[in-house]
């Protein structure tokens, strides 16, 4: 293993790398924003509402991420009416069509997560809620959104680290982030193995460096719980 061609190919690497931090960011930011409230109407009683967004999930979640980039990056330029319409500039390009797919994928396991932390909450403190006159935007804007997202963090927490790992995939329609930048290395210097360790060391830096993010504000979102007093259990009475 030559550890020399390890080290000089990771600020090379670091420029796809950047990239990949972009689509990261933004798909996260817009998966979240957008996962939220469909996460809300997911849970609705009327069958109407949650329906669309349980097949929305379903078709996400169960169909794999390459081929969703393919279906957008080859089936948009099929229809005559994105071509003819002032997004085509945008739509035509890797990247978008990248950001697009992203963002949809993450957004169906985000609903996933929400709705089942959203399900999680207490029924006493939604109850406490509602006994205060609480509407149903001022209920979930101060009691039940906050302890769910709480409740959500551990599994978007690792949500988080798919994301990161997902983006290798936009170097299948050309390009250029950490992966893809990756290839082209391997391209000259026919150095698979030592390209990939490097590739492979940024990547886990990045997964490690979101893991610590999220304990964090894991651990800041629940500092009130670590002031309750501690309960103890009751014994019988002496006599």
């Amino acid at each position: 293993m030559d550890v020399e061609l390890i080290v000089e190919s990771l600020p090379v690497l670091w420029q796809g790398a950047l990239l990949t931090l972009e689509l990261f960011a933004i798909t996260m930011v817009l998966a979240t924003l957008l996962a939220v409230p469909l996460a809300i109407v997911r849970v609705q009683k009327a069958w109407w509402l949650r329906w669309p967004v349980e097949v929305f999930s379903q078709v996400f979640r169960g169909t794999p991420l390459l081929v969703q980039i393919f279906i957008v990056y080859y089936g948009i330029a099929q229809i005559d009416a994105v071509r003819d319409s002032w997004a085509w500039p945008y739509l035509r390009k890797p990247y978008w069509c990248a950001v697009i797919t992203f963002v949809l994928n993450t957004t169906a396991y985000a609903v996933h997560i929400f709705r089942g932390a959203i399900q999680a909450v207490p029924h006493g403190e939604v109850e406490a809620g509602q006994a205060f006159g609480l509407s149903f935007g001022a209920l979930y804007r101060h009691v039940i959104l906050p302890r769910a997202m709480l409740l959500a963090l551990p599994a978007y927490g690792n949500e988080v680290i798919k994301t990161i790992k997902r983006t290798s995939l936009a170097s299948a329609i050309t390009l250029s982030e950490l992966t893809g930048v990756a290839n082209t290395l391997v391209a000259r210097t026919f150095a698979p193995y030592e390209i990939f360790i490097a590739a492979g060391l940024i990547y886990l830096a990045f997964a490690f460096a979101a893991n610590h993010l999220v304990r964090r504000l894991e651990h800041r979102m629940s500092r009130h719980l670590r002031h309750l007093p501690a309960q103890h259990g009751t014994g019988p009475m002496p006599t």
